[in-house]
């Protein structure tokens, strides 16, 4: 299982956001998209998801060519994307929305316990950190063929961000992760890691190539 961008280009009016960029996820496994803000890791998420148009190049997944496949359709054949902001519906409850989700939220609370005695709450109403932990919530219930995350600890303490990756990476599924830096708490696991710099790829290797490169992380 793949999914891939070729040679893909992105536009936002005037300006150029992903200028050619190729790169390939296999799952199940984990591929790290990183960059600065402005650097295009969203923008390459997004266009795997379906959500923003490429103006050149393909999205290919599995084999097949989905660059015309609206985003509401590659949800259909299994893809979650789970974006840095508006994840949650902020108008339903944390039941309502992991019940979008699992007709058992039982299920999906076992991610994350602390989301139980908020169930009646409007989402809206939570902290970053609890509504990003019930956007991840419901996307490790759907039972996902490719789970594409942006930004997945943003708001949340080092232990519960911990253990958001340690969930992430134990999905048996293709799981991309848009991040800044590499997370520490994936340090030794093994991955695929994409660097982007300014709509470009600059670096494609393992972890432990990029610390070489780099320095450490």
């Amino acid at each position: 299982m793949t999914i891939s961008l070729r040679h893909a280009r992105v536009r936002y009016g005037p300006v150029e956001a992903l200028h050619g960029v190729t790169l390939a996820a296999p799952g199940p496994g984990l591929t790290l998209l990183l960059g600065r803000n402005g650097s295009g890791r969203t923008t390459a998420l997004r266009a795997l998801a379906g959500t923003v148009a490429l103006s050149g190049g393909a999205v290919v997944w599995d084999g097949v060519d989905v660059t015309r496949v609206p985003a509401d359709r590659r949800a259909g054949r299994g893809l979650c994307l789970v974006p840095e902001r508006q994840a949650v519906f902020g108008s339903l409850t944390v039941r309502e929305n992991l019940e979008l989700g699992a007709s058992d939220p039982e299920a999906a609370l076992d991610a994350y316990p602390q989301l139980r005695p908020l169930l009646p709450r409007r989402a809206g109403t939570l902290s970053g950190g609890e509504q990003r932990m019930l956007a991840l919530s419901r996307a490790l219930s759907t039972h996902a063929r490719v789970v594409l995350v942006d930004d997945a600890a943003q708001g949340m303490s080092p232990s519960v961000a911990a253990r958001t990756y340690d969930l992430l990476a134990a999905l048996h599924a293709c799981v991309v992760l848009a991040e800044q830096r590499p997370p520490p708490a994936l340090r030794g696991r093994p991955a695929v890691v994409y660097e982007l710099r300014r709509g470009q790829v600059v670096f494609a290797g393992e972890p432990g190539e990029l610390e070489r490169r780099s320095g450490p992380v």
